[in-house]
This record gives structure tokens, C-alpha cells and sequence, in this order.
């Protein structure tokens, strides 16, 4: 079941305490082993995903190819796959995921020119990075990108299929789950979360039939009003349960 980051889980930069130390008599050659991070977020009511930009040089794969954050697994830090998610994720962004899911794992001889390689790929879900989208500061040129043109640019490595299937994946589990809200900071207005849904499936929901469900699922709890985008103030919510989306009962498709 996937969890959701927090801080206590980040792994701290020192060794893996316990782990065995490396081998260097197997008789087999060791794939290069990666892990991936699809970060969407909402901004300017568009569904986007933080890409990096590879570096220029000539000897490192795809040059100057934007590409999904990620990196090598640090078998000194990284304890699990997921450790080494979080890891990237707060590298890249400064944040723990409200929400981080294992999406699958792509391999091959011809993925990465370097070497057999395999990719662990996860996708994670977070609040606006601020009211400008700006990307975060590290070592390599980022930008957020609205998702569905960044699946249309030539991305590095396979990354353009794994985008693929991170909002194939998304998408259809929105469909049944209240995952949009892990894509809004807390307090969030129902009309708010109705239009994050609204945002990521691309298309309108009926507002009373919207409410209704998300009321009566029971993974919202009232805070008290709050400033709407409106003016006025309006009932604030928050999610109940933070360790894993609701799951409701029928699919949006289906009927309201």
C-alpha cells in the first residue's frame, strides 16, 4: 500500500546501518539501477510535471535532453527504493510528497548507453510550489511543465514512457479516489478540490453531485471558514487520513 512521506522517513545522509558491505567477487556483471520521480502539481489550473535539463557535455547521455528528476540508488544512504524516492524528492523540490506511489520499473540493455539499466519509477503528488510555479533550486536547470505537453517532447532515456504511464495512471485513479487532494495545502475550500479534479481529469463535474460525494466518503474533516477565492469565507476542510487516498465506490465515469 503505498504511504505517504514525511520527514521522519527521509533518510539521513550516512550509512545504511546494518546493510552488508558491497561484494566485489560475484561472478555475474551488476546492472546500473536507477530511481525515477514523476512530480505533478496544479498551478494556473493546469496539471504540470517538474522536469530537469541533462547536462551539456558530450560524454554524459542525452545532452542537454530534459528528463524526469532522479538518480543512481546510493547503496551507502538509500535502504530501499522508496528511500531513495524520497531522497530525490526532497533534492529536487525541498518537500516531502503528501503522496509518493511506486508507479513500475522499465529495464533494458539499450535504455541508457552507459549499460544494462534499470529504472524504479514513482510518482509523487504535491501542493503548488508558491504562486509562481518556481522551480526549485539545484544543480541542473528544472521547469515545471504542463503534463500533457511535457509527454510530447523527446524526453531522455524512456522517460517519455514512463511519463506516459504516471498520468495514465493518475488519471485513473482519480477516476475513483480522492487523490487531488494531496495536490492542495490545507486548509482547501469543496469548490477547490472540485476544480483540482476538474484540472487533472480535463473535464467538468456536476458541483452538487461533486459534494455530496466527497462529503459523504468521510476522509474530510471541517477546520472552520476560511478566505475563498470568492471573497466570502467558506467551510475549510482538510484530509482525515494522510497515510492513503479514499477509495470510493464507483467511478466518476459511471454517473455522479
Amino acid at each position: 500500500m503505498p504511504r505517504r512521506a514525511s520527514p521522519a522517513a527521509l533518510p539521513a545522509a550516512r550509512p545504511v546501518a546494518g546493510a552488508p558491505a558491497p561484494r566485489a567477487d560475484l561472478a555475474f556483471e551488476r546492472p546500473l539501477v536507477t530511481v525515477d520521480v514523476i512530480i505533478f502539481t496544479v498551478v494556473d489550473d493546469a496539471l504540470r510535471v517538474l522536469l530537469v535539463r541533462r547536462p551539456e557535455d558530450a560524454a554524459e547521455p542525452y545532452p542537454g535532453r530534459w528528463a524526469l528528476p532522479g538518480g543512481f540508488v546510493d547503496v551507502h544512504r538509500d535502504a530501499t527504493l522508496q528511500a531513495c524516492a524520497l531522497r530525490k524528492l526532497r533534492e529536487k523540490t525541498g518537500v516531502a510528497a503528501p503522496y509518493l506511489e511506486q508507479l513500475g520499473s522499465w529495464g533494458g540493455a539499450r535504455r541508457d548507453p552507459r549499460g544494462w539499466s534499470a529504472t524504479h519509477a514513482w510518482f509523487a503528488l504535491i501542493p503548488a510550489p508558491g504562486s509562481e510555479a518556481a522551480p526549485p533550486q539545484g544543480t541542473a536547470p528544472s521547469e515545471w511543465v504542463q503534463a500533457d505537453e511535457a509527454a510530447r517532447r523527446r524526453l531522455a532515456f524512456d522517460h517519455g514512457e514512463i511519463l506516459a504511464a504516471a498520468l495514465q495512471r493518475l488519471r485513473g485513479k482519480v477516476e475513483y479516489t480522492s487523490l487531488p487532494a494531496f495536490l492542495l495545502p490545507e486548509p482547501f475550500t469543496l469548490p477547490e478540490l472540485q476544480r483540482v479534479y476538474e484540472v487533472v481529469l480535463g473535464r467538468a463535474l456536476d458541483k452538487s453531485a461533486f459534494r455530496k460525494r466527497m462529503l459523504d466518503s468521510g476522509f474530510l474533516e471541517e477546520v472552520g471558514l476560511v478566505d475563498a477565492p470568492s471573497g466570502r469565507a467558506a467551510m475549510g476542510y482538510r484530509v482525515v487520513d494522510r497515510e492513503r487516498p479514499a477509495v470510493f465506490p464507483r467511478t466518476f465515469r459511471s454517473g455522479e
